[in-house]
Parts: structure tokens; sequence; C-alpha cells
């Protein structure tokens, strides 16, 4: 369909293609991978007609439609949002406009006759291309898009200028993937996108009925929505099938066969010259040494790619924290008549690997604030724990760094001189290398200003992590520097990120965020996520395989306020008393047929005289012991939950006593069962506050 022919392109001295050729057919999905600099853009900028090659050229069928989506930089204005994504119909809508004309021109008495038939000739015309193009629809499929892109139905109406930069990117999307053009050109499409967002845009392009080709450091949406790999290395365009999983293995299964190979071949080249070196001056020998220069100047030096050098990196050390470590309390917070957070309540521990989520402007970034306390709430109060030490990631936190420091000063800044001789191989896992140590902080650009930034916050002790978009602008060499280090960090983490295969890997704890509320989601995003699909399906048994339902949290309330012995601090306060799924009769509560819980009810109608009043005051009496003998069972049912949730938040403390142990997460083999079955138990004690819930409710109407 399309095809790089013997394609060149060079910047000054650097050679970015050398006679490549390539191609990609209809409806190919192919991800376009390679190190920093490679040249990504530029492929896509000369498939897209906007930069033209050095030598080569790009063929391409006349017909073909072509879709460009670049990094940033795109503004609209002048129209409303709707508007702005129904240009993507404009052939579709012109054909709608002129047949509005001429319904209302056939709808005038004083047409000639001739020129009226004409008219309904070219109306059934239009009429017939109309419905071919799906014109009926156009509304309903624009609403669909910028739904699944984020837009509430309100936004619809907005102009595109009051729309932040983020944002104008979306309407970029929305257009070009309501147009559908023949090959789509996606430069990081998932940079500004939410998780919600950017799970249905990897379901879209996944039935995307052309061709696509993007660049993306996702690996999860590369692996959900790529059939192909084009790696851009060494001035030439490799092609490996399949997700970014199945390249990785195969990439690295090529390398070593290229490495070996160029040790083999500089063992011959060394070899030989040693013969001529040796017998150069040697008449008896001179044919043969003439026949091995000519045969090392046929020689073409295999080239292999400089090897990454991958560091494992472990944070300093620092004094563990208290079990408690964060608590929000009734905290409310809003912006004008913006009503972000209501009531709010959150309870967080130590250990605790907690992933915030919820779509754009929910608040994600208005709560770490509030939790790092650099932002104070309107109302409520925020209570930090015991020794707590804690480093703070903002989203703008490249824009914090000292332009006058070089890249090295700037890392050794604050750091602990235990971790001095470390700088520079973090600093080469960020893709800093040689004297780009010396570069000032304030000439890099935003991407290298943001690694520089996630360097730093690596280097500094803390025993409590808050992370907002650490992962933006960085590359997956990168990522995985920082993945790696974040496993393996033994302190509190708490994070906002929109790449999925990072929340995966990460989070124990799912917040969601949105509606003035913070809930909170034990378990993986994965089982979060079903929880959203399934939100009436019951609760699965504990290592079973299946995803289990996730318990909504008490809402700070103790078990046995006022009717035993507190609960402890499991309870997970979300805001607001919430009790998701859990009716009376699932508590083991008695119901009667009117729904009142087994009350009689009195008949108003019945005359009680004599054995008939006799009979109706023994059957009340039997009935009030009934209740009497019910409400005892439900104290009992009551005490009984109190215990078991006791007696599993002693074996969770317990257990949390051996996870916060010095080198628990070295053998992450051998922490694992103890992991599961933490994780087993706080599954436990949310079913069992459920359970509690509901039976307290029942007896404070009794």
């Amino acid at each position: 369909m399309i095809q790089l022919s013997n394609l060149s392109k060079a910047f000054g001295g650097r050679v970015l293609l050398d006679a490549v050729t390539w191609q990609i057919t209809d409806r190919e999905r192919v991800g376009l991978c390679g190190p920093n600099g490679a040249g990504k853009t530029t492929i896509l900028k000369m498939l897209a007609g906007l930069e033209e090659p050095d030598h080569g050229g790009v063929l391409k069928p006349s017909d073909l439609t072509i879709g460009y989506l670049p990094q940033d930089g795109l503004n609209h204005t002048g129209r409303s949002l709707f508007e702005e994504a129904a240009l993507a119909f404009k052939p579709v809508l012109d054909m709608r406009t002129e047949m509005r004309a001429l319904e209302e021109r056939l709808a005038d008495p004083g047409v000639p006759d001739g020129e009226h038939e004409q008219m309904l000739v070219r109306y059934s015309e239009l009429q017939d291309r109309f419905r071919l193009a799906d014109g009926y629809n156009i509304d309903l499929k624009i609403a669909t898009v910028l739904r699944g892109l984020g837009f509430s139905a309100e936004d619809s109406d907005r102009p595109t200028e009051a729309f932040s930069g983020g944002w104008q990117m979306r309407i970029a999307l929305a257009k070009l993937l309501l147009g559908q053009p023949g090959l789509l050109l996606l430069d990081e499409p998932t940079n500004h996108l939410d998780l919600e967002a950017r799970n249905w845009l990897e379901e879209y392009l996944t039935s995307y009925p052309y061709a696509v080709i993007l660049v993306s450091h996702d690996r999860f949406f590369l692996d959900a929505v790529v059939t192909r790999i084009a790696d851009l290395s060494l001035r030439t365009i490799t092609d490996y099938t399949g997700g970014y999983s199945a390249y990785v293995t195969a990439r690295d299964a090529r390398l070593e066969r290229l490495r070996q190979a160029k040790r083999d071949q500089d063992e011959e080249v060394a070899r030989v010259k040693l013969f001529i070196d040796r017998f150069r001056y040697q008449a008896t020998k001179a044919s043969q040494v003439q026949s091995r220069i000519k045969m090392l100047e046929k020689v073409v030096p295999i080239e292999v790619p400089p090897e990454r050098k991958r560091i494992h990196f472990n944070f300093p050390n620092c004094p563990k924290s208290g079990r408690t470590v964060l608590e929000l309390k009734h905290v409310q917070k809003a912006y004008g008549d913006l009503e972000v957070f209501r009531n709010l309540g959150l309870h967080i521990e130590r250990g605790d690997r907690i992933a915030l989520v919820g779509p754009n402007g929910a608040g994600k970034s208005t709560l770490m604030r509030m939790l790092a306390g650099v932002e104070a709430p309107d109302g409520g109060a925020r209570h930090e724990g015991h020794q707590v030490v804690m480093e703070y990631f903002a989203q703008d936190e490249a824009t914090r760094l000292d332009p006058a420091l070089t890249v090295h000063d700037t890392l050794q800044q604050g750091s602990p001189m235990h971790m001095v001789p470390m700088i520079r191989n973090i600093l080469g896992g960020f893709l800093f290398e040689g004297d780009d140590v010396f570069k000032k902080a304030g000439v890099l650009s935003g991407g290298e200003r943001t690694r520089l930034a996630v360097a730093r916050m690596l280097l500094r002790p803390s025993n409590t992590l808050l992370m907002d978009e650490p992962t933006n602008h960085l590359d997956l060499d990168s990522k995985d520097v920082l993945l790696d280090a974040l496993v393996d960090y033994g302190g509190t983490l708490i994070f906002v990120s929109h790449d999925r295969y990072f929340v995966e890997r990460l989070a124990t704890k799912i917040i969601e965020v949105g509606h003035g509320q913070a809930i909170v989601f034990p378990g993986t995003y994965a089982e979060f996520l079903w929880h959203k699909e399934h939100p009436g399906a019951p609760a699965a048994a504990a290592g079973d395989g299946a995803v289990r339902q996730k318990p909504a949290s008490a809402d700070g309330r103790k078990a046995g306020r006022g009717k035993g012995a507190p609960l402890g601090e499991h309870a997970q306060p979300l805001g607001r008393e919430r009790a998701v799924g859990v009716k009376p009769h699932a508590a083991g509560i008695g119901s009667g047929p009117n729904g009142d819980g087994g009350k009689p009810r009195p008949d108003e109608n019945a005359a009680r005289t004599g054995s008939d009043a006799h009979e109706a005051r023994k059957r009340e009496r039997a009935e009030e012991k009934r209740r009497q003998r019910e409400l005892a069972a439900r104290r009992a049912r009551v005490t009984d939950l109190e215990t078991r949730i006791a007696d599993r938040e002693r074996q969770i403390k317990e257990l949390e006593d051996q996870m916060s142990a010095t080198g628990f997460y070295q053998d992450r083999e051998a922490a694992q069962p103890t992991i599961d079955r933490h994780q087993a138990l706080m599954w436990e004690v949310g079913e069992l506050m459920h359970q509690w819930e509901a039976l307290s409710e029942v007896l404070e109407q009794e």
C-alpha cells in the first residue's frame, strides 16, 4: 500500500536513514520503536508529506488519505468542540447543506418545471450518496468518539480555545479518528490521555479498518494494539512480528547473535593482521601476505548497536515510618464554584502501593498535593504519621530544577554521600552519557529535564514516595530503570500514572478519584477494571484464580464503637458512608414479606374482643419472642464478626511486621506467599466489614 524506496535522510553529519526500503500493507498496525533520536518522528513526517527525504522516495497510491497526529503543538480556535470535530465529515456535511438548500428551493412554487425536475434528480443523487456515507449517523459518531476520549456532554458547546494543551491534542485525535484516513500516523497518542481514554483508544485502534503506524513509550498499549514492530536502529528498519513483548525477546536474541558474529569477525581480523605483521618482510610469504591484505580490504565490519547498560538501583536507606503514614479526615476542597472533594476521608498505611486513577480533571493532582502537604484543604484535617520522610514528585517537577546547575551537580545536591559514586550510573540509565553530565539544566529539552528530575528523586532517601505522572516523556529504557527501582522500594508508594504497564506492575491498591470522593479498591488494576465491568458480581474466594469483587471500605467507624472493641485501622474511610452491593438479607438478616425485617403488619380492621383478643395477644407475645430471638442472634452475629475481624487484623499486623523486615523483598519468590496471604486477609476484612455494617444499621433501627 505504501513503501519507502531506497530512502535516505540526514541532518548535518548525522545520518538517520541510509538507503532504507520498507513497506506497510492495508489494515496493518505497526509500532515504530527505537532509541531516542533514531528518527521515528522524522519517518512519520516523511510519510505524511511534511518532510522530504534526501534521496529515494515514498511511494503511495494517489487516492490514499493520510492523517498525522504530532506529539504536541496543535491549537483549535473559532468553533465549538462539536463543530470542530464535525470538520472530519466536511464533504458529507457539505452534501447535507446542499440537500437542505434544495429542500427550501423545491418548496418554492415559483420554480419552473424544468428546473424543478433537475433539482429532484440532484436531490435524489445527493440523498443516495449521503446515505452511503452513513451521513445520518454523523452526530452519533462524533458523540461516541468525544465521550471515549474523555469529553463530557457539556463540553460539546464549549469553544475549542477554552481547552488546555492536552485537551487540544485530544480534539485533534478525535478529528483524525472520525475521518478514518487510509493511513493513520500517531506520534505518542497516549501522552495526553488518562487511563480510561487510553483503554478506549486501545479498543478503537484494534478494530480500525485501515493501516496504522504509531510511536509510543507505553508497552502495554503497543502489546494490545500493534501486529508488527518496526525497529529503527543503525540507520535502517528491521521488522519483528507480534507485539512489543515478542519484539523485545526477538530483538535481544538477534542482537546477541550479531554481537557474537562481531566477536568472531574481530578475532579473525586480528589473526589475519598478526599473520601480515609477522611475515610482511619475508619474500617467501609475500604472495600470502598480499592475499590476506586484499582479503582484509574486502571485509565489511559488522556494526552492532551500542549496548545499553542495565543498571539495578536501590534507594538510599531510610528509617521505617510508623504504621499510619497519612490520614485525611472530613476534607473539603473547592476552586470557586468547582467542588473537588467533599467530606473526604482517607487512611494510608506503611507499605501501601496505591495508584490514583480517574479521568483528567477529577482531582488526582489536587489529592496528591494535599497528601504531600503542599496544598492545604479548605476544611478537615491532614495527619502525618510518625517518622514519615516524604519525597514528592509533582507534574511540573522538571520546571523546578535550578537552571544554573549542571546535570551532575543537580543529582549531587541533596544526595547522601554514599550515593555520590552511583550518580554516573544513574545518569547513564537515564540517557545522560559522556559530556551530557556537564550541561546546564537550563539548556536541556523538556524530556531531558523530566528524566533528570526523576533521577534526582531516586537518589534522595525517603520512606514515602508521592509521584504525579513520573513517566511522562520517559523512553521505555528509562521507564524500566524507574520501574525496577520502585518494585524493590520498601516504603509507601502513592502515584498517578497513565501508563497501564506501570500501574499493573506496582499497584496493590487502587483509589478511584471523582465526583468529590476517593474510593478505595484493594487489588490490582486488572481486578479494579473487572469490578467496574461486573459491579453486581459476588466476591470470589481468595486464591481461586478469579478476580474478586472489591469491598468498599468503611467510613471511619470502628466496628465496636458503642458495642464492643474497635476493629483496628484497616477500615479505610472513603469520604462518605458506603456499603457496596450489600443488602440486609446478604448479611443473614431476616426479612418479612413487606421488607420490614419480619415485623408483623397489624390488621387495623380486625376486632379483638373476647377469645379473639386473647389469641391476638398470644400471637403478639409469640411474635415479640421471635423478634427478640432474631435480635439476639443478630447481636451475637455482630459480636462474632467483631471477633473475626479483630483476629484477621492481628494476623495482618503480624504479616506486615514480616513484610517490613529488612531484605524481605530481595527474594521475591519466597516473599510472594506472605504477600498473597496478606492480600487475601485484606479482602476478608473488607467482606466482614460489609456484613458488620449491614447488621449494625438494622440494629440501630430496632
